[in-house]
């Protein structure tokens, strides 16, 4: 199989769903790829290959039980044997800073960190809102609980803020990140 294949996204749907059976996880991943896509769009980079990062980031987070320790290192190999491309599997190794064992240095790597990251932030702002609507979310809401530490505590914002690293501010990436999100509404049940 060829090093560099990017699956079509049937294909990669059919495949996050062997492996995570959880629906509020796939909810997420399919949040991550919308707010991948419309990043990549963002910035002029390939569209299919970050949205194909934030649809397949945690493939083996059931596999691990979500262990920082092995986390995105088994989705490596995972990934690496069906023949992903090589920088989707490194940025998705990447999104876990803890078991790489390195610090994230590329643009793509700070992509996936801060979108999927920022997915959790929203999700949980929608559910603060009396309708529970992504459609009623505003990304002011979203930058202010972004401020309160004890919101959704275990949201890195330290991860969501590598958007600046991108040339956005968070004011910018969270109106992007809500948007990209509404896309997707139906098919992650907000």
């Amino acid at each position: 199989m060829s090093c560099d294949k990017i699956f079509n996204r049937n294909e990669a749907l059919t495949l996050i769903k062997q492996y995570i059976r959880n629906e509020k996880m796939l909810a997420h991943c399919l949040a991550s790829e919308a707010v991948m896509r419309a990043l990549a769009k963002r910035l002029g980079r390939d569209e299919e290959k970050w949205a194909m990062a934030g649809l397949l980031h945690d493939i083996d987070v059931e596999i691990t039980n979500a262990d920082p320790e092995v986390h995105g290192l088994e989705a490596e190999k995972l990934l690496k044997n069906l023949g992903i491309a090589p920088e989707i599997i490194d940025a998705i190794k990447m999104h876990n800073e803890e078991a790489a064992k390195q610090q994230r240095s590329t643009e793509f790597q700070h992509a996936l960190a801060c979108s999927e990251t920022i997915t959790g932030l929203i999700f949980a702002t929608t559910l603060v809102y009396p309708d529970k609507k992504l459609a009623s979310v505003k990304s002011k809401s979203v930058v202010k609980r972004m401020k309160e530490k004890l919101f959704a505590a275990s949201v890195r914002r330290d991860h969501i803020m590598e958007c600046e690293k991108l040339g956005l501010s968070i004011d910018e990436f969270a109106e992007l990140a809500v948007n990209a999100m509404r896309t997707v509404a139906n098919e992650i049940g907000f």
